[in-house]
């Protein structure tokens, strides 16, 4: 087993999901970064980069990694895109901070030519003429920047454009997920709207691997329970009991057993 360093803490947990099971894959294959490099046309160095969760990897990266090591490159493959996702996201969000700043310092620049635009104005009317004083546009652009930076914010987090995303349903909003070592949660699975639910998440697209901890992982772990697979305490996080038993799931429902919590398996647990 390789001894791989810590990922960066500021790295997206769908981009760490990625890592780590594209790290898994590697080892179990025994090859090392120079053999990678030879028998795929990425150099060892960007293997490195790859795998160290420095650079999100191209398709064709996951794709190479997954032929060399014998496996089917489809689940790897819907990580990445996830990954790819996420990062977009974040892109997108600080472009729109950018853009307010810049907003922000024309229209200081902008209040400043109206001050001394005013001054001119009363200059005038102390030599006789009269001059109409220009209306100031500092609080206008200023808030016209801030109504552009919270319409953006809103579309990256709705994606009107996506037909896909699923469909919000209640929920008991249990709130920020906060881990304390020995708690666990009561279960109360009931179906709604055509579908089984615990209220812990209504989520039918988070990916859940080793390691994951969150709400999303309470709902898997109840609705694994309710269908008869243990998954251990339901302590929301994501370990090797929760594993076994998602891979249990999955063989008796015809899915790939790689024990991911991914959409086919959700789709699965909430029928």
């Amino acid at each position: 087993m390789s001894r791989w360093r810590e990922l960066p803490a500021s790295l997206d947990q769908r981009a760490v999901q990625l890592v780590v099971q594209m790290r898994r894959m590697k080892d179990h294959s025994g090859l090392s970064l120079a053999a990678l490099a030879a028998k795929t046309a990425y150099s060892k160095s960007s293997w490195e980069r790859y795998l160290n969760g420095k650079k999100l990897p191209p398709k064709g990266a996951v794709e190479a990694l997954a032929h060399v090591c014998g496996t089917e490159p489809t689940r790897l493959l819907a990580l990445r895109e996830v990954a790819a996702e996420a990062s977009t996201a974040v892109g997108g969000a600080e472009a729109g901070s950018e853009g307010a700043r810049s907003e922000g310092v024309r229209a200081e620049d902008a209040g400043s030519e109206d001050v001394r635009a005013e001054d001119a104005g009363s200059e005038d009317v102390r030599h006789g003429r009269a001059v109409r004083t220009p209306r100031p546009r500092t609080v206008v652009l200023a808030t016209a920047a801030a109504l552009i930076a919270a319409l953006a914010a809103g579309l990256l987090i709705a994606r009107p454009w996506q037909n896909d995303a699923p469909v919000a349903r209640p929920s008991a909003s249990p709130g920020a997920f906060v881990h304390e070592p020995g708690t666990v949660f009561d279960c109360h699975v009931h179906r709604a709207h055509g579908v089984l639910t615990a209220d812990r998440s209504d989520t039918t697209q988070a990916i859940l691997a080793n390691g994951t901890s969150g709400w999303s992982v309470v709902e898997a772990q109840c609705l694994l329970r309710h269908r008869g697979y243990d998954p251990g305490g339901v302590d929301g996080i994501v370990g090797e009991n929760t594993i076994r038993a998602v891979k249990r799931f999955q063989t008796r429902s015809g899915l790939p057993a790689d024990g991911i919590v991914g959409p086919d398996t959700w789709e699965a647990l909430r029928r």
